[in-house]
């Protein structure tokens, strides 16, 4: 089959891989129909390479029809239109039954001393063969994978519930905005865009969305958002949240941007010194010593007001991060964060992106369909911003369109 796979920094690849077969009786196989390039999947490109190795199948954001299922999986089989949440977990364990999905003590990494296995992210999270390819082995699929209507609705209705809706659901559940409250949202990605929406949509009095990309900030107005244009508010922005908010700060702020921050040349500095060691000396550099692009956490932690919350769905990576707990402290804030425990939140966002009325404007989240022989343009342009790329969706099915996509597949 056809796969996209790591073979260094900003460098992947769509290459023939051994078809996947089920090796357990609780493995599913998915033939795939779409699949999402993620935020997160940017740091694969650029920032984690000591945790690949080339060949990995990246991907985690996958739906599909069910080819073949193993002997204790029940809940779907062949022929069934599925959702693959990124999260691999047992839905029995203890962690599990207390909705900490991504904690589920089955398949904990512990050699990394890490949560839940993860699709196609890394040796720190299992190194599980991504979704970003024609075919996928889903282990757990006893539980993991959700069935969604065969409606002849487009993938996209659909797609997200892999991972950005309830991802976003639970950014704003852990914001613990209060009824009628106030809350900044730090980045108008795909996460940031769906949490603005749920703010909105749960009954925030006034959701202002932060970016400097045009067309990101576009995205959000047409969905009822305030923005606020770094471009014009330029590095102290606060000050203008505060203005917005009778000088008090919003009650909450999600941090929608994570180590990707712009503003952080020291940090980014070392991470790309680190990418450059060999690997057996960038991995404990990482994981003993890493440190992140900390400008969108910094930011979140001054527009917030006194006594409110921060919540954190932009992914960290760093081990001795220095925070400003001083100011914290002093704040009396409220810091959640987390990888998305999706199954935790599906009986509350299927009946929102089943909804005729598209209530999170799921069907307006993405910019860009192509072949997945295209996948490395697509992840070229998400990481530049470039043609407008807010959320890029991946389509075996579809031919190669672009000069690199047509040489590969020759």
């Amino acid at each position: 089959m056809r796969a996209l796979t790591w073979q260094g920094k900003e460098d992947v690849r769509v290459e023939n891989v051994p078809d996947p077969t089920l090796k357990d009786p609780t493995d599913a196989i998915v033939r795939i129909t779409s699949t999402a390039i993620c935020g997160s999947d940017l740091h694969l490109y650029s920032v984690l390479g000591p945790f690949l190795e080339p060949g990995d199948v990246l991907g985690h954001e996958p739906m599909g029809i069910v080819e073949e299922v193993g002997a204790d999986v029940t809940h779907i089989r062949p022929g069934d239109r599925v959702v693959i949440p990124f999260v691999i977990a047992c839905g029995s364990c203890w962690m599990c039954t207390q909705g900490l999905q991504t904690q589920c003590e089955t398949t904990q990494n512990h050699e990394h001393g890490k949560g839940a296995s993860l699709f196609g992210y890394t040796k720190l999270y299992g190194q599980v063969p991504g979704g970003q390819a024609e075919y996928l082995r889903v282990p757990m699929a006893h539980y993991g994978p959700v069935p969604v209507p065969d409606d002849g609705e487009p993938d996209e209705r659909y797609l997200y519930l892999s991972d950005v809706v309830p991802t976003a659901w639970q950014a704003v559940k852990y914001a613990d905005i209060p009824p009628g409250g106030t809350v900044t949202v730090l980045g108008l990605g795909p996460i940031g865009q769906m949490s603005a929406r749920i703010a909105r949509h749960l009954g925030a009095s006034q959701v202002i969305g932060v970016d400097l990309v045009p067309e990101r900030l576009a995205m959000a107005r047409r969905h009822g958002i305030s923005t606020l244009d770094l471009n014009d508010a330029g590095d102290d922005f606060g000050e203008s949240i505060r203005d917005l908010t009778g000088g008090r700060g919003t009650d909450a702020v999600i941090d929608a941007v994570g180590m990707e921050a712009h503003g952080s040349p020291v940090a980014k500095g070392v991470q790309a010194g680190a990418g450059m060691l060999p690997d057996f000396l960038a991995r404990p550099l990482f994981t003993k010593a890493g440190i992140d692009r900390l400008a969108a956490l910094h930011a979140a932690i001054d527009v917030v007001r006194r006594g409110g919350t921060v919540s954190l769905s932009g992914v960290y990576g760093g081990m001795v991060d220095p925070m400003p707990l001083m100011d914290m402290f002093d704040k009396q804030l409220n810091l959640r964060m987390g990888q998305a425990n999706v199954r935790r939140w599906i009986d509350d966002v299927l009946p929102l992106v089943s909804d005729p009325a598209d209530p999170l404007g799921v069907l307006d989240l993405r910019t860009h369909r192509m072949s997945l022989e295209d996948a490395p343009h697509g992840y070229e342009i998400f990481q530049k911003k470039d043609d407008g790329a807010v959320k890029v969706v991946l389509d075996p099915s579809l031919p190669a369109t672009t000069a690199a996509g047509e040489a590969q597949q020759q």
